[in-house]
């Protein structure tokens, strides 16, 4: 095995290779920005919904999964433009595939958000 992709240097280098990507993801994508912001306001949100760690996780985990889709929805997407720019049924739908990931996961932040808002505060009115 060769000495330089081993041990801690290999961590060092693919956290590097990480940040490049979160970088560039935050530099070219409008939707992994808008997407940053709404989690790091619902993040703060949910020290004031949760009323206990549970909940604080179950509020904050599907915000983190939303950055996770995106960032992968992105690389799909700039794997597809690579590629080829001409519209293909293909590429179209691995976009769309995508998008619809994202969806998603922003309809199980509203689901989540919405359970636990109404067992905290309106169930109890």
């Amino acid at each position: 095995m060769n000495q330089n992709n081993s041990g801690l240097r290999r961590i060092v280098r693919a956290a590097g290779h990480s940040v490049n990507g979160l970088k560039a993801c935050w530099a070219h994508e409008a939707a992994f920005r808008q997407n940053t912001m709404l989690s790091g306001v619902l993040l703060v949100l949910a020290f004031f919904v949760a009323k206990n760690p549970p909940q604080w996780l179950l509020l904050v985990f599907p915000l983190l999964l939303l950055l996770i889709v995106e960032l992968l929805n992105s690389a799909v997407e700039n794997v597809v433009d690579r590629v080829s720019k001409e519209h293909h049924e293909l590429s179209g739908r691995a976009k769309d595939m995508g998008s619809a990931a994202v969806f998603v996961c922003l309809v199980l932040i509203g689901l989540t958000w919405f359970v636990v808002i109404w067992q905290n505060f309106i169930r109890h009115i």
